[in-house]
């Protein structure tokens, strides 16, 4: 379908630990369109975090295919794999991530550094991505001189700056107050309101309120996928 970004299908993943094989995933399928909101639950143990890592182009997995913005990345090498992780994917991380000593535009502005984008525009577009969230007054400060949220906003332009197909937040509210990661909620429903594709793992249900369909993984298997009727607004 043309407005499918990621299509998963029995997707599976072994470790072998010692003598012992662990069935991380066992047999995942799940599509998610353009401009989805989608929340990703489940305990410990559940699969989410590998299931994670493979829409992430983090890893790969033992068999299933997966396809993203048309491509099978399921088969690619490690170096197929970083260029479409650069180049479609944007990742949110619990723990920001940001260099110490580097300002917020600075920051932002790596991603282009390295993928080879002269120094105006990398300019421009770090701006245009600090303002979509909200710190376009905060360009010249650093980590330290930023509370958390603002850190964590930072971190989301930073992801959004090379313009990826799809947001990947992992847990992004779990370090932040409850006040707080309303607050961040709303950049996320901002984001998604101009179109931006989003996938949130959390443990959170208030949290997980926030998407527009919720995802639950069990024992490597994906044990429920519904619409969120009681979404918030």
């Amino acid at each position: 379908m043309a407005d499918l970004v990621i299509s998963v299908r029995n997707l599976t993943r072994e470790y072998l630990m010692g003598s012992e094989v662990v069935y991380a995933l066992r047999g995942a399928s799940l599509d998610i369109r353009r401009n989805e909101y989608l929340a990703v639950m489940g305990p410990s143990g559940s699969g989410k975090s590998t299931l994670m890592n493979l829409i992430g182009c983090l890893d790969t997995p033992t068999s299933g295919e997966y396809w993203l913005s048309g491509q099978e990345v399921s088969r690619m090498g490690d170096d197929a794999l970083a260029r479409v992780r650069n180049r479609e994917i944007g990742f949110v991380f619990q723990t920001f991530n940001l260099l110490p000593r580097a300002t917020a535009l600075h920051n932002v502005e790596l991603p282009l550094v390295y993928s080879g984008v002269n120094s105006k525009e990398r300019h421009q577009r770090a701006m245009d991505a600090l303002d979509r969230v909200g710190l376009g007054d905060r360009v010249g400060h650093r980590p330290n001189e930023l509370s958390g949220g603002q850190r964590q906003r930072v971190a989301i332009a930073r992801a959004l700056v090379n313009r990826p197909a799809l947001l990947l937040a992992d847990e992004p509210t779990g370090n932040l107050d409850s006040s707080t990661s309303d607050e961040l909620m709303q950049v996320f429903h901002q984001l998604h309101d101009e179109g931006q594709t989003i996938i949130m793992v959390t443990h959170e249900p208030s949290i997980a309120a926030h998407a527009h369909r919720v995802v639950v993984l069990k024992d490597g298997r994906v044990e429920s996928d519904r619409l969120n009727q009681g979404k918030a607004a």
